[in-house]
């Protein structure tokens, strides 16, 4: 019990003290801009070509291991 009880104050403690780094960049509060080209590529065609080609690489790999 006593251990249990160390290991929660532990992690109550390092919880209250974390901080975020300040080099790191924050986020950003605009939103997606789907009119600018480049957000268009970068946020749905970029995703969408992985996903597709994880599918196909999946299909071949599963072909020549039969």
């Amino acid at each position: 019990m006593k251990n249990i009880l160390f290991v929660l104050f532990t992690l109550l403690i390092t919880t209250c003290y974390a901080q975020k780094p300040t080099e790191v960049p924050k986020p950003s509060e605009k939103p997606i801009d789907l009119g600018n080209p480049a957000d268009v590529i970068i946020y749905i065609v970029l995703p969408l070509c992985a996903v597709l080609f994880f599918f196909i690489w999946r299909g071949k790999r599963n072909k020549t291991n039969k």
